[in-house]
C-alpha cells in the first residue's frame, strides 16, 4: 500500500499530513487558510490521492509558515509513499487551462529535488493569501518530495486562475507520474536501477 503519514511541529507550526496515492481524491484539509485549503482539495481531487492535512500555525504573524510547513510535509510523505518507485511512470508534463490562463507543468519523480516556478500574479493577494507564497509551497514541495517539478504560466490576467491552473496542472502531472504501468513489471525506471541518486 503506498500510504503515508507526516506529523511535523516546530514552534511556528503543528502540522500533520496522511496521504494515499491510490485512492480516489477524497480530502479533509483544514489549514487555517481558506485559499490554501481550496488548492489541497483540487489537487487531491484532481491527483485521485486521498489526503488528510491537519495544520496549526503562528497565523497572527502571516500565512508563511503554514504555507511552507505544509508544503514540506505533503513532500515527506509523497516520498515516504513512493518508496523505492518500482513500476511508476514517472514522467509526466501537460497544459493547463484555466479561463483565460494556461499553465504548462512537467514532472520527473526522479529523487533530485529541483524546481522551477515561473508566474507572474498581477495582484500581490487572492483575499488575504500573498501570491508569493504560492512558489514558496511549490519549492517546500517538490524540494520533500525529492522530485523536479518545473511549472510555468504562459499566460494569465487573474490571480485566481494562475494559482488554481499551478495546483491543478500538478495534480494531474502527478496522477499520471505516480500511477503504476504494468509494462514495467515492478522495475525502477531509470537505467542506474535505482531513483534519487
Amino acid at each position: 500500500m503506498r500510504k503515508a503519514t507526516i506529523k511535523r511541529t516546530t514552534k511556528e507550526t503543528d502540522v500533520e499530513v496522511a496521504i494515499d496515492l491510490d485512492g480516489t481524491g477524497a480530502a479533509t484539509i483544514a489549514t487555517g487558510i481558506g485559499f490554501l485549503d481550496h488548492m489541497l482539495d483540487l489537487l487531491a481531487r484532481h491527483a485521485r490521492i486521498d489526503m488528510v492535512v491537519k495544520a496549526n500555525g503562528d497565523l497572527h504573524v502571516d500565512y508563511h509558515h503554514t504555507t511552507e510547513d505544509v508544503g514540506i510535509a505533503l513532500g515527506q510523505a509523497m516520498k515516504q509513499a513512493l518508496g523505492s518507485m518500482a513500476g511508476i511512470n514517472r514522467y509526466a508534463s501537460l497544459y493547463m487551462p484555466m479561463d483565460e490562463t494556461l499553465t504548462r507543468v512537467a514532472i520527473d519523480i526522479s529523487g533530485r529535488p529541483t524546481l522551477v516556478f515561473k508566474a507572474e500574479f498581477p495582484r500581490d493577494k487572492i483575499g488575504e493569501f500573498d501570491t508569493e507564497l504560492v512558489r514558496e509551497w511549490f519549492n517546500a514541495f517538490a524540494g520533500n518530495a525529492g522530485i523536479t517539478l518545473h511549472v510555468e504560466t504562459l499566460y494569465g490576467e487573474n490571480s485566481h486562475h494562475i494559482a488554481e491552473s499551478c495546483f491543478k496542472g500538478l495534480a494531474r502531472a502527478l496522477r499520471v507520474a505516480v500511477a503504476i504501468d504494468p509494462r514495467n513489471a515492478g522495475e525502477v525506471p531509470s537505467t542506474k536501477g535505482q531513483l534519487g541518486g
